[in-house]
Formats: C-alpha cells, sequence, structure tokens
C-alpha cells in the first residue's frame, strides 16, 4: 500500500518556478518567457498572487524546450513539435516534424562545418606564411637560400 501512495505522491509532484529553474539551469524570468510565447504553462492558480506550481509534464516539456534550443531550433519550431503531441497520440505528426527539422539542422551544420573547416585552412596559410616572413626578417629564413 505504501508503494501505491509513493507512486501517486510522484506521479502529482509540482515544483515552484525556482525549483524548475534550479533543475535546469535557467533563470526563472526564462520560463516566465516560455509562459508567455505559449510553450509551458503552470498549473491552475487561483489568483495571480499564488506562487506558480508545475507539474512533471510541464517539467517533460521544459526539458524538450531546452534540448530544442541547444539544438538550435526556433522556439516557432519547438512549439510547432511539441504541439503536435497533444494533437496526434500516435505521435506520427510529431515524429515526421521532428525528423524533417531535424534533417534540416543537419544539413546546416553540415554546411558550417564546411565553411569553419575552410576558413582554418585558409587561417593556417596566412600562419605559415606571416610565420615564414617573421623568420626571414629575423635572420632564421636567409641561412636556407
Amino acid at each position: 500500500m505504501t508503494e501505491g501512495k509513493e507512486r501517486k505522491t510522484e506521479e502529482n509532484q509540482r515544483y515552484s518556478i525556482s525549483e524548475l529553474a534550479g533543475m535546469f539551469g535557467v533563470t526563472p524570468r526564462t520560463i516566465r518567457y516560455y509562459e508567455e510565447v505559449g510553450l509551458l504553462a503552470p498549473e491552475e492558480r487561483e489568483s495571480e498572487t499564488q506562487q506558480r506550481r508545475y507539474s512533471k509534464r510541464a517539467r517533460a516539456r521544459l526539458k524538450l524546450i531546452l534540448r530544442g534550443k541547444r539544438f538550435g531550433f526556433s522556439l516557432g519550431e519547438i512549439k510547432e513539435m511539441i504541439e503536435l503531441s497533444d494533437v496526434d497520440p500516435s505521435e506520427k505528426e510529431q515524429l515526421k516534424r521532428t525528423l524533417a527539422y531535424g534533417d534540416k539542422k543537419i544539413a546546416e551544420i553540415d554546411e558550417m562545418i564546411s565553411e569553419l573547416t575552410a576558413i582554418k585552412e585558409e587561417m593556417l596559410e596566412f600562419r605559415e606564411k606571416f610565420s615564414r616572413r617573421l623568420r626571414e626578417q629575423v635572420g632564421e629564413g636567409r641561412e636556407d637560400d
């Protein structure tokens, strides 16, 4: 019987805004902003002066939001992907959209890697040229001529 009570308590766990912020290393202002843009919602409050309380579901949503931000998705894309799970219990559409956005982001990352590799190679060439000129100016390069 104790196990059932523990499970129920865990399922009904509520978090304050400062607890959630601390868990994920964000500010309460960040969480409030996610509320403003419709990504996150606290449990119902009886009045505006009552403290916000968040469910385990809201905690999971915040985790998804922050993961999406870390992967470089826009808040609009994150909102779309998360909201699809609310309207499609099979999650097929959510998975399709997430894969499409993910493929697009991977292509962008590949492009960035190519650009950064080219920049690095160019910088290494200039570094070598500048090193060679410096050696020549201090007389080290003249011995080889």
